[in-house]
């Protein structure tokens, strides 16, 4: 958004998402390492669904970014399915993958966005309610977790140094 303040989301059919402050998922890896996190009963081995507390529209999302960046933002649905829309998704986060030191956009993102992930899908537990994230998306959480304010340059590039 700091570059360009357009933003294509994944399908003409908006999905919602959950997006996940960065305290909440530390705490949980936390609890991994440190044995906290019980073994799943489904049978999934350790894996558990990680989702945010607040379940909105991506589109939301983007423009809740934007208002703390001081931005206005065009939120342009982009198809994902049919005539390699999804092919050309894909290869735009392959291609900031490789190039980028953090990446545009990436290719589990694409995927995510595609599918529209916002609740535990079998074989994954649920985190246990004791660890579940509860902090919101706000203004506060989405300052704290942006990047340094600039525009991508050659400085993000694995090429440079």
């Amino acid at each position: 958004m700091q570059t360009l303040p357009v933003f294509a989301t994944v399908g003409f059919r908006e999905k919602p998402i959950r997006p996940i402050p960065i305290d909440d998922l530390t705490d949980i890896l936390v609890a991994a390492i440190d044995g906290r996190m019980p073994r799943p009963s489904t049978g999934s081995g350790s894996t558990y669904a990680v989702v945010g507390a607040e379940q909105l529209m991506l589109s939301k999302a983007v423009r809740r970014v934007a208002s703390v960046l001081g931005r206005r933002v065009v939120v342009v649905p982009r198809p994902s399915t049919g005539s390699g829309n999804t092919t050309a998704q894909f290869a735009l986060a392959q291609v900031t993958e490789w190039t980028m030191k953090v990446p545009l956009v990436a290719k589990a993102q694409v995927r995510m966005l595609a599918e529209g992930v916002t609740d535990a899908a079998p074989p994954a537990a649920s985190v246990p309610d004791g660890l579940k994230p509860r902090r919101m998306f706000t203004a506060e959480q989405i300052r704290e977790s942006l990047p340094e304010p600039g525009r991508f340059g050659w400085k993000d590039l694995r090429v440079s140094r």
